[in-house]
């Protein structure tokens, strides 16, 4: 980790404002890890971190456009949303919207107005290839976090068990409508949701951004993070 701050912090003093870009597949951690990467790069520069959840399209928009079951894959997303704020984050001031996995929506009451921070990283689903040379609304590095199949589905199961779990105490929780199955029941469902939605769109869309990221990560089970490649050009 300590490598990864060292080179991520000599990109910061190259710019006013570094744009972080945090990719990999679902469940694999990107949320954690980029809370972890912010916090200890704090020590010496104000970052602020935000999803990429946030510029979905809501599940009303999704299911008008027959998208609902390819929620996560890049047609979901408010690209134009999505690279304005980046272009705005690097004038001083952008609004970045926010998602509530409990709702399983988008929860524009609770958008955030960031104001001049040094860096901010940006993690989820949605990127496309960068270009070269970076244009105003990408990111000025794009990050891949990477972890085996198996990690992936043991890590998605349980988040999804978790939520079922607590929504039993939450009728408006989006898990709620299967709090009548029994977990066994609910695994096989989650399984299902995996290989339907999840694993598809990592294989078309995801994995592809592992060959281009400019630093990749490997996660084990037990959740070390390791870096695996990268391919900052350094001065």
């Amino acid at each position: 980790m300590q490598t990864l701050l060292e080179r991520l912090q000599r990109e910061r003093e190259k710019r006013d404002c570094l744009v972080i870009g945090l990719t990999g597949s679902v469940a694999s951690g990107k949320t954690t890890l980029a809370g972890r990467i912010a916090a200890q790069l704090e020590a010496e520069t104000h970052v602020e971190t935000a999803s990429t959840d946030g510029f979905l399209f809501t599940n009303d928009v999704l299911n008008e456009r027959g998208l609902a079951h390819r929620k996560g894959f890049p047609e979901t997303y408010d690209l134009t949303a999505w690279s304005a704020a980046i272009e705005a984050l690097r004038s001083g001031t952008a609004t970045f919207p926010t998602y509530s996995h409990v709702t399983f929506d988008p929860d524009p009451e609770q958008a955030r107005e960031i104001h001049s921070p040094d860096g901010r990283i940006l993690e989820g689903l949605g990127f496309a290839p960068p270009n070269d040379p970076r244009t105003e609304h990408e990111p000025d590095i794009l990050i891949y976090l990477d972890a085996e199949e198996a990690d992936l589905v043991y890590w998605f199961l349980e988040r999804f068990v978790g939520l079922w779990r607590a929504a039993a105490d939450d009728p408006t929780s989006f898990y709620a409508q299967w709090l009548h199955m029994s977990e066994t029941e609910l695994r096989a469902f989650a399984l299902s949701v995996w290989e339907g939605i999840n694993l598809p769109n990592l294989h078309e869309h995801i994995l592809p951004l592992r060959e281009v990221a400019d630093i990749v990560l490997h996660k084990t089970r037990d959740h070390e993070v390791t870096l695996a490649g990268d391919r900052i050009q350094r001065d």
